[in-house]
């Protein structure tokens, strides 16, 4: 149970349990442990992060009649721990830290430890609305989203080479930097290359992953990118395909201010691909966001904005495109007034 730092506030987490009556359980993930926490009652449990420790928590869990499990992204060492429970056929629902302090902040719990992280995990579990829930992801997507990573990475290198090319004076460091990047990029390729051929192994990915470059300025690494980062394309609308990828822009009124709307939130790998992808298709590549950019320029939106709506309008016509199940079709861009 969590506890807050009054008495007041611990009976306001009580309350708040007791409304639930799906017994849920959190888990506060480490490198080689898991602790382990139920919505209601002082059950808790510290087991090893390995095969050994999975197990047990599986008979744990079924002992306390746990439905729906809750853990926190710990950059990666919750993973396998995730991927057993769903075979065991717990639903498993993986937080952003960020959103499980906000809902700590909410019930006024300032006290943080293990043993209280997964207990304030396990009643953010309970709390969530059936349907909040993602389906789980399609467990073939894991090594290649661990494959496109590497790659992301690959590329991230290859901009801070770059960097460090530009701002060198010696003639013999910036031959090595050119060298590196040289290298890098043809590494980039081949892992690509070897990424395509695996997904393409599978017909029924191999087939969405043509649909998805099939859209004007889609290249081959842009619709990896969106097919291994957003399982849930063509199968979501497009209001929910833009917040997935943190392009939707969320107001921020109160009162009789009317802020700037901004984008926040979302798949930060997957928002920086549609990005760089939607750069080149609004100069060159897509006649209709060629238009929507110069109508924004013209508005006087700026280059910034006008790109993220850019990439915001590509994710739409992709998520439209895998949907409707047939490839994209060119359309000339609609006629613009002539001027008065």
């Amino acid at each position: 149970m969590v506890k807050g730092t009054k008495g007041s506030h611990h009976k306001e987490g009580s309350t708040k349990m007791s409304k639930h009556n799906m017994v849920c359980a959190g888990i506060d993930t480490a490198k080689h442990k898991l602790d382990v926490a139920l919505n209601e009652g002082p059950h808790h449990q510290q087991l090893g992060n390995d095969a050994a420790g999975h197990g047990k928590l599986v008979t744990w869990l079924h002992r306390h009649g746990v439905e729906r499990v809750g853990i926190e992204a710990s950059g990666g060492y919750e993973q396998a721990v995730v991927r057993y429970l769903r075979r065991a056929g717990f639903v498993v629902v993986v937080f952003q830290p960020s959103r499980v302090r906000a809902y700590a902040e909410f019930l006024l719990q300032l006290a943080k430890n293990d043993k209280i992280d997964a207990a304030l995990i396990a009643v953010c579990t309970a709390a969530l609305n059936a349907e909040k829930i993602h389906p789980a992801p399609d467990p073939r997507l894991g090594p290649f989203a661990a494959h496109q990573t590497l790659i992301d990475q690959l590329n991230e290198d290859i901009a801070r080479y770059k960097t460090r090319r530009e701002s060198c004076r010696d003639g013999h460091l910036g031959q090595y930097w050119k060298e590196e990047i040289t290298r890098l990029k043809g590494r980039v390729r081949a892992e690509i290359k070897q990424l395509a051929a695996a997904i393409r192994q599978h017909p029924d990915l191999a087939e969405r992953l043509r649909l998805i470059e099939s859209v004007d300025g889609i290249g081959l690494p842009s619709a990896i990118s969106i097919l291994v980062r957003m399982p849930e394309i063509g199968s979501v609308t497009r209001e929910q395909a833009a917040a997935l990828a943190g392009l939707a822009p969320y107001d921020d009124d109160s009162s009789d201010r009317r802020g700037q709307r901004h984008i926040r939130g979302g798949r930060e790998r997957l928002r920086r691909s549609l990005y760089t992808a939607a750069f080149p298709a609004s100069l060159h590549w897509n006649s209709q966001l060629m238009a929507l950019y110069r109508r924004l320029i013209k508005a006087g939106k700026g280059h910034k904005r006008a790109l993220i709506a850019c990439a915001r309008k590509l994710l739409i016509f992709v998520n439209a495109v895998v949907e409707r199940g047939t490839p994209w079709v060119k359309q000339p861009a609609a006629p613009q007034p002539l001027a008065s």
